[in-house]
């Protein structure tokens, strides 16, 4: 697999390739709106690097960053995000725009927002969530690595739904500064690319500590490769028929690779997303309280208003889904019931990062990314929430645990693309980039558009 990131510097670039590339980009936002605000600054220069963009939610000095919500509609960053600042700062990228997302996160099928960004392979098709923009942009910019951000399978799921890599660090390798966050104890910075080798370069690039965000705190990432992988029998069976087969392939494809595949019982990591909805929501609802209009938040009415009435009428600005969480993380987090949701939440959750540590001291863990294949817009939205919710059940455990997990492309069924979540032990996030890197080898991607050709 060639990576878009050595051949872009290879290439000679004309003196309007960024002109170009701006009014194609723009021409194919009005498809799939995979953009929320693009760069028209860098239109005519010459010499500048590699396209990157940025998830909703990261903060970009001089443009509206509203991480998909009403609320912050016209917020603009005076400041850069830590991991834009590392980005513009190496010279060899240039920051092309902001993409499409969930309102603050808040969702598996990119639908919680305004106008939903559209599957790169078909319009008619999710593009998956909630950093859905940044998968789509990704499958089809030939030249395009993007900065995404993950809660509980947030790069996973849309990179798995538009046939691109999809790679979630491991918790605290990757500053969050700068990062309106969903749950401040799940959220990671992370990069969605069309190779592990671009994956690996722009993580390089961003990870290591930094001063201002003091859960940042991994030192030294390993590469401990490892030949036998797992795959959990819970959770396999929760696939419908149409995700099973092609995942049956690919483990016979592994095997015939050399890889042990086992298959194991491990029950509590099926039962991780009732305790991840819970500390997802506290968390959440404490994040959004400070949104009320008057410091924070767009201002909404006059403020001659009585609080209550004021703090109503601006908060009306959340969407559907926010105001469930909100409303939802509060009742968790009450005085009455907190022992009896909250905590019980956090001791399963102890319980789980056991569990799977003791696995993943020995192997990788294998999954299908998500349990169907990508649905239509027309289907995804008459899901109820919890049938929502219940589709993040392959990429709940690894984030609930803080574990690095990778989603690539390993098949297309009907046309339309297939992912695969593999898992390592905390730290040990080159094991995965390396592991991808060779499937990649013996295996052609399929991408969706190659705007910004050379």
């Amino acid at each position: 697999m060639t990576s878009s990131i050595r051949e872009f510097a290879s290439k000679k670039k004309p003196g309007d390739y960024y002109q170009r590339l701006a009014a194609e980009v723009e021409e194919l936002n009005k498809e799939y709106h995979a953009f929320t605000t693009i760069n028209a600054s860098q239109k005519g220069k010459a010499g500048a690097g590699v396209p990157f963009s940025s998830k909703a939610n990261i903060c970009v000095k001089g443009f509206e960053t509203t991480a998909g919500s009403k609320m912050l509609r016209g917020y603009v960053p005076p400041f850069n995000a830590t991991v834009i600042e590392r980005m513009l700062a190496s010279g060899e990228y240039s920051f092309l725009g902001e993409t499409n997302m969930d309102e603050f996160g808040f969702g598996t099928f990119g639908l919680n927002t305004e106008v939903p960004a559209r599957n790169a392979f078909d319009k008619a098709y999710v593009a998956g969530g909630s950093s859905g923009g940044a998968a789509a942009a990704t499958a089809l910019l030939k030249y395009h690595v993007a900065l995404a951000e993950s809660t509980g399978g947030s790069i996973a799921t849309p990179a798995a739904l538009n046939g691109v890599v999809g790679f979630t660090p491991t918790y605290g390798a990757v500053s969050r500064y700068g990062l309106i966050d969903y749950a401040n104890s799940l959220d990671k910075i992370g990069v969605i690319s069309r190779s592990a080798a671009d994956a690996r370069t722009v993580f390089d690039l961003v990870r290591g500590a930094d001063s201002y965000d003091t859960t940042c705190v991994v030192g030294k990432i390993r590469d401990e490769k490892k030949e036998r992988f797992y795959v959990v029998k819970e959770l396999l069976e929760a696939a419908e028929a149409p995700v099973k087969r092609p995942f049956e392939k690919l483990v016979s494809k592994l095997e015939s690779m050399g890889r042990k595949v086992e298959r194991i019982s491990l029950g509590i990591l099926a039962e991780a997303i009732e305790p991840y909805y819970i500390i997802a929501m506290a968390e959440a609802s404490t994040n959004l309280a400070k949104y009320n209009g008057y410091k924070y938040g767009l201002q909404y009415g006059e403020l001659y208003k009585r609080y209550d009435e004021f703090f109503t009428s601006a908060r009306e600005n959340f969407g559907t889904e926010a105001k469930r969480r909100i409303i939802l993380g509060t009742f968790i987090r009450g005085e009455s019931v907190r022992d009896r949701y909250y905590t019980k939440a956090l001791v399963l959750r102890r319980m789980l990062i056991e569990s799977m540590q003791k696995v993943l001291e020995k192997g990788f863990l294998l999954s299908p990314t998500i349990p169907i294949l990508t649905p239509k817009i027309s289907d995804a939205s008459r899901l109820t929430p919890v049938q929502n919710y219940a589709m993040d059940l392959y990429t709940i455990p690894p984030n609930l645990g803080g574990f690095p997990h990778i989603s690539f492309p390993y098949d297309y069924v009907n046309g339309m693309p297939v992912g695969a979540q593999l898992v390592a032990a905390q730290a040990n996030d080159y094991s995965l980039l390396g592991f991808v890197d060779e499937w990649e080898k013996g295996f052609a991607y399929r991408f969706a558009g190659n705007v910004g050709d050379i």
